[in-house]
Formats: structure tokens, C-alpha cells, sequence
């Protein structure tokens, strides 16, 4: 038997070395470069070389593609889906070890020698020589390492099941790599006739807290929706501000309201959804003039855990209509300690409201001309289209002023949860009892992982139609963003996120727990395996 490449603490830190090296940012050249990489190291095993079908790429976009390498026993249909994502975040928050950031060994020791300049925990950790610092070793390509380990093994030993390894570019903007992979996995499903049994990722351990160090797994993944708006007021000379209205004033008024909104808190199992934060907000007012903004965009970043875009829509329609009441209000007050008359008073409108009411105006070939002109402006993203579309028939449908319009905006996270599910609850007795035999660890079930992830793109459910709604108040629908939901319904197995401990995903400290990433995960997702994945199905 030929020996494993991926199998000792030592090998797996060289390939993760490796892999972290390969910069993948998303939306630079190397991540469209990087499945073609992995491809490359996954030939090396020999199960591959006689398969060398069995790993493919899949166009995603931008010249992006996913991954997918499939090992077929003979006999089994049963088949687990091994999902991660390999592209990054940007690092410009390294500085001056901004070149460093890709090969962790050198980062870590850098860093050493100012280690006075980090946080205190930060700090702690670099110390005890515990921790394996660098953008991408915890978020999340040790977790795909874990995943090509496993393959090699079960490919080498002949485990009776299938495997396939799915990895995507973009989970950290848009989810555009496992939206377009839904289709893929039906494919193969049907071409192999295969039976999923279990979606797992392998995303880290996210702090419940600041300073929390608990191990967890996820036995779910949180939702997340972007509920937002569109501020279109009337534009003045700044010397008679009362003949007209700010959309920035506007604007501070639901801001106001949506931020921390414990409306939007859900609470599930006991565990509490993120409050709500405006992620974004401007005038739409390119250059300086003495002429007021009239128009304004605002993105709010929303958690879900059960509820779906009509339950979201709803609330967020409720609070716009308090925040323009409100808002109505002191302008009138204003208007009337001036002795001026006001220009009118805000309404809200949905996003499908305006586009059925510009049709009715303007025609919907004259409507499908302004919508195609934006959405071909390349160098605009899917919100900013979104909000150009809005702004280029409020335009023309001005009469509607002042107004509020809601919308969604990309991307869309629904929450998905197999807390109940029977193999779901013997994997999470075991990873526990194991973790706690072997490794004296501690490892606590946290019903929804809250760092979001691409488990959102399977096993969907919503019988109350929230998906219609989101559909049609989401102006780039369809065109530069879709979501497959009929697919991901069609992908009926349980999700479960068992991953490396680390900290600090997204910030310069990013860092891995090397005890736990390099000899306590291997043995616990190798042995979940054997002891129950195997055998249970």
C-alpha cells in the first residue's frame, strides 16, 4: 500500500504551508488560479490517477471556478459532501508585514518581535507558541487540508462510501462559487446515482464572545439577509433648505431605528441571534455643490435563524413606516416654527410597488432598457446596481417623491438547521465523547454557526414561500444574482460544521490552534467517520 502524504501532524502543517501560500483573495488572480492547484496536488493520489475524471472545475464566473473530486467505492450510493471555501479576505490591515501574511511560519515569527504592538490575548497566544498565525490559516483552508486528508485516506483504505470534496471561490462576498455548485451536486447525484447522506463543512470554531475560548461544532448555520433602502427626498439650493428635503435627513431617521433593533433579535434553542448594524450608508451626491443630496442608499445587516424574507420584509416595512412617521413629523415642526409649507410627506413602497408603478408610466420595454443599462455596467457590484436601477426610475417617477424605498439587496444567507436529525444527534454524542476520552477536550453543540457559511445553499426549507418575496423586491434578480432555491431544496441531507479551534477570522491576529488543527481534528473526523458515519448509514 502506497503511504499517505496527508497523514502525520507534520504533513498536514506542510501542505497547510502550502495552501495558505497560494493568495487567494477574493476577486484576485489567485483565486482564480487556485483550484487549479489543488487539482494538482489531489492527482498525486494514486485513487486520482486512475480517476483523474472524477476530479472536475466548474465555471462560476469572472473566470472563477469550484472544485469538485469524487471517490466512488464500488458499492456504496451513500455519500457525504466534504464542503469548504478557498477564497480570503484582503490584508492591507498587516501593514508593514503585509508580505508576510501568506506564509505563517514567517508571519509568526515576525510578529514576535512585535508582539508588544498586539492585544493582549493575541499576545498570550503568540507566546505560548500554540497558535499558527496568517490570513487564511484559520478562515478556512485548514479545513480544506482536514477535507483532502480525509479523501486521500478513504480513497487509500477503500471506505465503504463516497466521498466528495466541493470547494468554492467567493464565500466571503457574494456565495457565487456554491450557488452555481447546487447544480453540480444534482448532476452527480443523478450521473453516480448517489444517495447524500450528510453536508459537512469545516468552517472554525467562532467565539460566542470577545475572549470566549470554548470549542464548538454546529449542528446548523445562521441566516443572513440585507434588508435595504432607498432615500429619495427633493434637492434644493443649501441657502433655501426648506424647499426641499435631505435624503440624508431622511435617512438618519430608519438608521436610527434599525440599528441594535431588538426586533430583528431572534432567540432559538436558547442562543441569540447578532442584533441588527447598518453596513452601509451614503448620499449618492458624487461631487461637491451647493445643492443638498437628495438621494441616499442604507444596507442593514440582518441574522436569521427561523425566519425567511417575508417574515424580514414585513418587519422592516413596519419599522421604514415608523422611521418616515417620525421623521414626518419633526420636518413638519420644523416647517411650521419657519412658516413655510412642507413639500410633502414621506411614503414607503416596497421595491416590486415602484417597478409595477414605473411600468404602468413608462412601458416595460422603456423599464427593461434602464434596468439592462445598469446591470452592464461591470465595474458596479450587485448593491450598487441595485440601487442605481431604483435610482434611474425614481428619476423618471419623481411625483413619488419623498419616499422611502425597501428592497433586498445581495447576498441572501438562508439559515439552515439538523439539530433534530438522528445522525446528526449520534455525530454530536460522539465528537464529544471522543474529544473528551482522547484529548481531555471540552466540545460544546451550538445549534447555529454564526461566522455564516455556504451550508446556507442546502437542504432549504420554507413552505411559507419567503423566497417569492425576496425574489421580487430584489431589483438584480435573476440577472447578476440568482439563487437556485429549487435545487437546494432538491439537496435533502443534514449539515453539520465540525472545524479547526482558532481566532480572530478576518482581523490581522487571524490565527490557528496548531494542537487542534493538526492532531485532535484529524483523529476526531477520521474516527466520526469509521465509528459513525460509516456504519450508521
Amino acid at each position: 500500500m502506497t503511504e499517505l502524504m496527508w497523514s502525520t501532524p507534520d504533513a498536514l502543517r506542510t501542505l497547510l504551508n502550502e495552501v495558505v501560500s497560494w493568495r487567494s483573495m477574493t476577486l484576485s488572480e489567485g483565486e482564480r488560479e487556485f483550484p487549479y492547484k489543488i487539482q494538482s496536488k489531489l492527482q498525486d493520489i494514486p485513487y486520482f490517477q486512475n480517476h483523474l475524471d472524477q476530479i472536475e472545475l466548474t465555471d462560476v464566473d469572472y473566470g472563477r471556478k469550484f472544485l469538485t473530486a469524487m471517490y466512488k467505492h464500488p458499492k456504496a450510493n451513500e455519500t457525504i459532501v466534504l464542503i469548504s471555501h478557498f477564497d480570503t479576505v484582503n490584508t492591507e490591515e498587516y501593514g508593514d508585514l503585509e508580505a508576510l501574511v501568506f506564509d505563517p511560519e514567517m508571519l509568526t515569527k515576525a510578529l514576535y518581535e512585535k508582539r508588544d504592538e498586539l492585544p493582549d490575548d493575541a499576545c498570550k497566544d503568540l507566546e505560548s507558541g500554540n497558535y499558527l498565525f496568517g490570513r487564511g490559516t484559520m478562515d478556512m483552508k485548514m479545513g480544506l487540508v482536514l477535507h483532502m486528508s480525509l479523501i486521500e485516506k478513504a480513497s487509500q483504505e477503500q471506505w465503504p462510501i463516497n466521498l466528495i470534496l466541493l470547494t468554492v471561490p467567493d464565500e466571503e462576498a457574494n456565495s457565487a462559487g456554491m450557488r452555481c455548485a447546487v447544480t453540480k451536486l444534482i448532476e452527480l447525484r443523478t450521473q453516480h446515482k448517489l444517495t447524500y447522506k450528510l453536508f459537512l463543512n469545516s468552517e472554525p470554531v467562532f467565539a460566542q464572545k470577545p475572549g470566549d475560548d470554548k470549542y464548538y461544532m454546529y449542528t446548523g448555520s445562521i441566516g443572513k439577509i440585507m434588508p435595504s433602502a432607498f432615500f429619495y427626498g427633493m434637492e434644493t439650493h443649501v441657502g433655501q433648505p426648506l424647499s426641499g428635503l435631505s435624503a440624508n435627513y431622511i435617512a438618519s431617521y430608519l438608521s436610527q431605528r434599525m440599528e441594535f433593533n431588538p426586533l430583528f433579535q431572534e432567540v432559538v434553542r436558547g442562543e441569540k441571534a447578532p442584533l441588527p448594524v447598518t453596513i452601509h450608508q451614503k448620499d449618492l451626491k458624487m461631487e461637491y455643490s451647493a445643492q443638498t443630496p437628495y438621494r441616499a442608499s442604507a444596507l442593514y445587516n440582518v441574522f436569521l435563524m427561523e425566519r425567511n424574507a417575508a417574515d424580514v420584509m414585513t418587519l422592516f416595512e413596519q419599522v421604514a413606516n415608523e422611521a418616515a412617521e417620525e421623521c414626518n413629523a419633526s420636518y413638519q415642526k420644523v416647517c411650521s416654527r419657519e412658516g413655510v409649507e412642507p413639500i410633502g410627506e414621506i411614503q414607503v413602497l416596497r421595491y416590486e410597488k415602484l417597478l409595477k408603478y414605473a411600468v404602468e408610466k413608462l412601458g416595460s420595454d422603456y423599464v427593461d432598457i434602464v434596468r439592462n443599462n445598469v446591470l452592464n455596467i461591470v465595474e458596479l457590484d450587485d448593491r450598487e446596481k441595485s440601487f442605481r436601477i431604483i435610482d434611474t426610475l425614481m428619476i423618471h417617477c419623481q411625483e413619488l417623491a419623498p419616499t422611502i424605498i425597501v428592497l433586498f439587496a445581495p447576498p441572501y444567507y438562508p439559515a439552515v438547521n439538523s439539530s433534530e436529525n438522528p445522525l446528526v444527534q449520534e455525530c454530536v454524542e460522539f465528537v464529544k465523547t471522543f474529544g473528551a476520552s482522547e484529548f481531555n477536550q471540552t466540545i460544546e453543540r451550538i445549534h447555529y454557526f454564526n461566522g455564516i457559511s455556504d451550508l446556507s445553499y442546502v437542504n432549504y426549507e420554507d413552505n411559507r414561500g419567503g423566497w417569492q418575496v425576496f425574489e421580487v423586491n430584489t431589483p438584480v434578480w435573476g440577472e447578476t444574482y440568482s439563487i437556485p432555491f429549487d435545487g437546494m431544496s432538491e439537496l435533502k441531507a443534514p449539515v453539520l460544521n465540525v472545524g479547526p479551534f482558532g481566532k480572530d477570522a478576518h482581523k490581522r491576529t487571524e490565527r490557528l490552534q496548531i494542537q487542534s488543527a493538526f492532531v485532535e481534528l484529524p483523529q476526531i473526523l477520521e474516527n466520526l467517520f469509521k465509528k459513525v458515519l460509516i456504519e450508521k448509514i
